[in-house]
């Protein structure tokens, strides 16, 4: 290890622009690890061999990238649970660079925004379920569920609750031991003690996760989030994909679907090799999933009421002692 070098241990809350470049490798192709809409995220390589994910924000995005930054700093950088990802250092840093306008080059101040977490090597929850290795066993998709549900459940009954509107399969990492990670923030928006829903002029976010009511009229609670919430809920059961992010009925062609298709019989068939408590278990998710897409808000359960219902499903214990 380089004396003095960062690492994991000594590393500062603001890194230097440069530190950022020297653990990207000047943000090479080879360090890519993924881009999405608010820019590119590349593996960071530290001094003491540590990893870390460094996201550059794109200039484009579709919310501005000082509020991604306010978003993402000011309301995630002090929040502490298993189920957040952590956001460990960032920097934000005008410089003078030369850029093409209207056929001309002209020195302009362009903004670079960084932000630096924790690596998760197993990556996205999408990737694990619908990839190429998608062979998670219900156990741990069950506990999946359980670890997503209470991060968010920490988000809402914070003092000043967070909203995470942009809860989607992609946004949602696995540690090493399966420990699903709540990220990407860049939507999301803090409500004061006294607010129970508000309306915003910007709705931005994946079409098929969004709530019909953010969606249409732009109002958004933290019933929004249980929406999105529904929809990863019923495809980790299912492991069935909701594939309408360009479709504007905010995915009830899936949630029709689900409904329809997942009967007790149809989970005892595709889940054969499951035992009695499993079978009930995966039923009872499908249900929960399904109580948390309803149109009107009012009739989703809260993220309390989720936790609850989730925690009585039958165990393999409870069944044995039953006989």
């Amino acid at each position: 290890m380089a004396t003095g070098g960062i690492t994991l241990e000594n590393l500062p809350k603001e890194l230097p622009l440069d530190s950022f470049k020297k653990i990207t490798d000047n943000f090479s192709e080879e360090r890519l690890l993924g881009t999405g809409a608010f820019g590119s995220v590349y593996k960071g390589i530290l001094d003491d061999g540590g990893l870390v994910a460094v996201k550059k924000l794109a200039e484009n995005s579709p919310v501005p990238r000082d509020k991604i930054f306010e978003n993402e700093v000011q309301n995630i950088m002090v929040l502490e649970h298993e189920n957040i990802v952590k956001l460990v250092a960032f920097r934000r840093e005008a410089q003078s660079k030369l850029v093409q306008s209207n056929g001309r080059h002209i020195i302009a101040d362009i903004t670079e925004t960084l932000l630096c977490y924790e690596f998760l090597p197993r990556g996205s929850l999408d990737k694990n379920l619908f990839g190429e290795n998608n062979s998670i066993d219900w156990d741990t998709r069950f506990k999946i569920i359980k670890g997503i549900c209470k991060g968010i459940d920490f988000l809402h009954t914070l003092p000043k609750p967070v909203l995470h509107l942009g809860l989607k399969p992609q946004n949602i990492l696995l540690g090493d031991n399966m420990t699903p990670k709540i990220a990407d923030f860049g939507f999301s928006r803090i409500f004061g003690q006294e607010q129970t829903r508000m309306n915003t002029r910007s709705v931005v976010g994946s079409v098929g996760y969004m709530a019909p009511e953010y969606l249409y009229s732009g109002e958004i609670s933290a019933r929004s989030d249980i929406y999105s919430l529904g929809l990863i809920i019923m495809e980790i059961s299912t492991r069935e994909k909701n594939s309408s992010s360009t479709d504007q009925k905010h995915a009830r062609k899936y949630i029709d679907r689900v409904k329809e298709n997942w009967t007790l019989e149809e989970i005892m068939s595709v889940y054969s090799e499951l035992e009695e408590h499993e079978v009930h278990q995966v039923a009872g998710c499908i249900k929960i999933g399904l109580q948390c897409v309803k149109i009107d808000q009012n009739k989703r359960p809260s993220i309390e009421n989720i936790l609850v219902m989730l925690n009585e499903l039958p165990t393999n214990e409870e069944v044995s002692h039953s006989r």
